[in-house]
């Protein structure tokens, strides 16, 4: 475990800036909620907890470089029947500690493992997104007994496509910091959305305010092996995207089946990293994480 004692903002304004639009899109969500803060031995975290406070409890990670509060607004659909904790992922913007841990062990797992004995609980279902779901499968492996059954969309740890793969997105960032043009920036996120009907305002606007106010994370969690992926045997639902660039279904789906042969695995067609489940997909993530 290593701790970054420097912020992870680029000053105390980038900050704020960074914490506004998160009690913004908090507040859009039209929900009560409640903060809440764990001390784990990785740092102070924050979450969320709202929802169904009479459904099944569920933990919920969001994806990188983003926040609960952007992820809360994709993931709404969740809220009718579940009682959600939503962590914001420690070192990333939000409002858990700023300590950087490293994506190539199970320390993200390890972390998540002490947010639920945090909240007091043996195990729980958990649903994570892209980073998120890289957490996850990290808490699988790092003690598989504690998470109860998972939906893993769009997820990294299993088998990332090679680094090479997302290089077309270098040239459009740079063109991005240098002149703060949407347009540059478009072009930098398009490879993962593959159609700019995927790019919806808010994932433009959160992922700009990431971006131009914090130290992004650009490590993805890193594979985990077979053999630790194998320990797990609960209920696990594996959701990849015919045409993501980072975490590609033709890669990700015949690993998940290898090593967990009880799991559930869904193909997006058609569809890139950032993209707009149907509702039937919402469906089926409700009904699996509800059983």
């Amino acid at each position: 475990m290593r701790e970054n004692r420097k912020s992870i903002y680029r000053n105390e304004e980038s900050k704020n800036a960074v914490w506004e639009l998160y009690d913004r899109q908090l507040k859009d969500l039209k929900i009560p909620y409640k903060d809440l803060y764990i001390d784990t031995p990785f740092g102070r975290t924050h979450l969320i907890e709202c929802g169904n406070l009479m459904g099944k409890p569920l933990l919920v990670f969001h994806g990188g470089n983003a926040t609960t509060a952007y992820n809360l607004k994709c993931c709404s659909f969740l809220l009718h029947d579940f009682h959600i904790f939503a962590v914001d992922t420690i070192g990333h913007p939000g409002k858990s500690a700023e300590v950087s841990l490293s994506a190539r062990n199970q320390d993200y797992g390890k972390w998540a493992i002490n947010v639920i004995k945090g909240l007091e609980f043996d195990k729980m279902a958990c649903f994570g997104g892209s980073f998120g779901a890289g957490i996850l499968v990290k808490a699988i492996c790092a003690a598989p007994e504690v998470i109860e059954r998972s939906a893993l969309l769009v997820p990294a740890a299993i088998k990332n496509a090679p680094a090479y793969k997302s290089i077309n997105m270098a040239f459009p960032m740079l063109m991005y910091l240098l002149t703060h043009k949407k347009s540059w920036f478009v072009k930098c996120i398009l490879p993962m959305a593959v159609t700019e009907d995927n790019l919806t305002e808010d994932i433009l606007i959160t992922a700009r305010c990431s971006i131009e106010n914090a130290k992004v994370k650009s490590v993805m969690p890193q594979n985990e092996s077979y053999k630790s992926l194998e320990k797990y045997h609960n209920p696990v639902l594996v959701m990849a995207a015919e045409k993501d660039c980072l975490f590609p279904a033709a890669r990700v789906l015949p690993q998940a089946e290898k090593v967990w042969k009880q799991s559930i695995r869904y193909l997006l067609k058609g569809r890139g990293h950032i993209n707009q489940l149907t509702n039937e997909e919402k469906k089926m993530i409700v009904d699996f994480l509800a059983e």
